[in-house]
C-alpha cells in the first residue's frame, strides 16, 4: 500500500486507465461477435455495417492506446476475411 500522496494518485490514475483500456478491448470483442452473428444471418447489408463499425472501433482503440497497431491489423484482417465470406 502506498504511503506517498503522489504514488496514491498514480495508482488511482493507473486503475482508471486500465478500466478504460478494458472497455475499449471489450467493445472490440463485442463488435466482432456482432459481425459473426451478421455473417451467420447472411444479410449482406448488415454485415457491411457491422464490419464498418468494428473497424472504426478497432481504430479508436489503437488511437487511445488500448490495442497495439499490429494486433489491430490482425483483427481487421480477420474481420475482412469473415465479412468477405458473407
Amino acid at each position: 500500500m502506498a504511503n506517498i500522496a503522489s504514488q496514491k494518485k498514480r495508482n488511482a490514475r493507473t486503475e482508471r486507465e486500465r478500466a478504460e483500456n478494458l472497455r475499449f478491448r471489450s467493445s472490440v470483442k463485442t463488435h466482432f461477435k456482432r459481425l459473426e452473428a451478421a455473417v451467420q444471418s447472411g444479410n449482406a447489408e448488415n454485415v457491411a455495417s457491422e464490419h464498418k463499425a468494428l473497424v472504426s472501433r478497432i481504430d479508436k482503440a489503437v488511437q487511445k492506446g488500448a490495442l497495439h497497431s499490429r494486433n489491430a491489423a490482425r483483427k481487421k484482417s480477420r474481420a475482412a476475411k469473415l465479412a468477405s465470406r458473407a
